[in-house]
C-alpha cells in the first residue's frame, strides 16, 4: 500500500455583504468570505491538501479563479470534483485533520455538522475528519477580524 500526505492552507478576506461559508455550511455573521467561489476556506484548504498529496498541484491550477464558470460556485461541488481527480489516480482518503482560525464568530457548535457534510461528499466516516477551531489571540489579520484562515493535513493511499 502506498501512503501520501498532503498539506493545504487557505485564507480569505472577511467583508460585509458576503456569506460566511465554512465546511459547507453558512455561519451567521455580519461579514463573509470574499472569493471567486463561495469562499469556503476550510473546503479550499482540504482541497489543496488532497490535490497536493496526489501530485495534482493546487486548487488554482485545477479550478482557476479567472474561470467565469466557477464564479460563485459552491465549494462542495469543487470538493466533489477534487475527490474525482484523486480517485482517477487510484487514491482513497485515509483521514483529514483541519484547523480553522477565526477570531469571531465562534464556530465550534457547527463542527459536527461540518464533519457530516464533508463525510457525505468524501465518502469517508465522519470520525476520519477532524475539524478544529481556534483564534489567533487577536494577533494578525485573523485577530483583527480582517480574514479567516484554514490549515488541513490529509492522508491518502492506494
Amino acid at each position: 500500500m502506498k501512503f501520501k500526505v498532503g498539506y493545504g492552507y487557505d485564507v480569505h478576506k472577511l467583508e460585509a455583504g458576503y456569506k460566511l461559508m465554512v465546511g459547507g455550511i453558512e455561519i451567521p455573521f455580519e461579514k463573509g468570505s470574499v472569493g471567486h467561489s463561495d469562499g469556503d476556506v476550510l473546503i479550499h484548504a482540504i482541497m489543496d491538501a488532497l490535490l497536493g498529496a496526489a501530485g495534482l498541484r493546487d486548487i488554482g491550477c485545477q479550478f482557476p479563479d479567472h474561470d467565469p464558470a466557477l464564479k460563485g460556485i459552491d465549494s462542495k461541488i469543487l470538493l466533489e470534483k477534487t475527490l474525482g481527480l484523486i480517485k482517477e489516480k487510484g487514491f482513497s482518503i485515509g483521514n483529514i485533520d483541519a484547523t480553522v482560525a477565526l477570531e469571531a464568530p465562534k464556530i465550534n457548535y457547527a463542527v459536527p455538522q461540518m464533519q457530516q457534510i464533508l463525510s457525505g461528499i468524501l465518502d469517508i466516516p465522519a470520525d476520519d475528519i477532524s475539524v478544529k477551531a481556534t483564534t489567533t489571540e487577536k494577533l494578525g489579520f485573523v485577530g483583527r477580524g480582517e480574514g479567516i484562515a484554514a490549515h488541513a493535513v490529509v492522508l491518502i493511499y492506494k
